[in-house]
């Protein structure tokens, strides 16, 4: 079990009590946390080490080096494993592992946990083999690049999201997120048009709202829909200014 941490100390005994039952090994790298995460670990006894940030994908993949088994579970500090899904880690330990595997994330939102909104359901690979495996992704994001020959299979269980606790937080990381993605955007040569951040932002909302029938996740997929729409906005009116100042570079 390999886990990334920064400041999670109102999540992370909760990620390594869910993995107790099932894990050889826990693995914490944690990128100088200023709060009791380490403390924690350490009495929890996991293996902590202590790493300077180098983005999602190469943090990732330094955890997952660390590792003396080949076989990879990858959970985020905020996540938690469901007793069926803990179940399905033990059957397949005494089966054996084979291709990569998908968990299904349900996430739990100020409180509430959503069923929609495009937020549900959530399929992530997330147990796969270390040697025939990588993150990739600069900014955010990160994906895990593998061979087309191996096969995914699909988790029983839940793995459960712990994933804002206030409806600041949201906006907060979801404007720093939609900046880094058009970083990324830009850098692959992405441009827009002047009406782009409005539509997309009107869209956004549309689809998570009604289409994906947000409405039925009450107030919390309200605020999901207009705060995904506004940082939908945030990320293209970024884009619009970093080719801006290309523009302005070459005149």
């Amino acid at each position: 079990m390999v886990i990334i941490t920064l400041n999670e100390e109102r999540n992370i005994a909760r990620a390594i009590d869910s993995v107790l039952k099932v894990a050889d090994e826990i693995i914490v790298v944690d990128s100088y946390s200023e709060d009791r995460t380490k403390e924690i670990c350490e009495h929890k006894g996991v293996r902590f080490i202590q790493r300077k940030w180098e983005g999602y994908a190469q943090t990732k993949n330094y955890a997952n080096d660390q590792a003396e088994n080949e076989w990879i579970f990858s959970l985020d500090a905020d996540e938690a494993l469901d007793e069926k899904m803990q179940m399905a880690v033990l059957k397949l330990k005494q089966e054996g592992f084979k291709g990569v595997y998908l968990v299904n994330r349900l996430t739990n939102y100020c409180g509430k946990w959503i069923k929609h909104s495009t937020w549900y359901p959530d399929w992530k690979i997330r147990i796969f083999p270390k040697s025939k495996t990588k993150w990739v992704g600069e900014y955010v994001h990160e994906e895990l690049e593998f061979s087309e020959e191996m096969e995914e299979f699909k988790l029983e269980g839940h793995l459960h999201h712990y994933s804002y606790y206030s409806y600041k937080e949201h906006r907060k990381r979801a404007d720093k997120y939609s900046i880094l993605t058009a970083k990324k955007l830009h850098q692959a040569g992405r441009k827009v048009g002047p009406l782009r951040p409005v539509i997309s932002q009107i869209g956004r909302f549309i689809t998570m709202f009604f289409l994906k029938l947000g409405f039925l996740d009450g107030w919390e997929g309200f605020k999901i829909a207009q705060i995904s729409a506004q940082s939908n906005k945030v990320k293209y009116k970024e884009l619009r200014r970093l080719n801006k100042e290309d523009d302005q570079s070459r005149s």
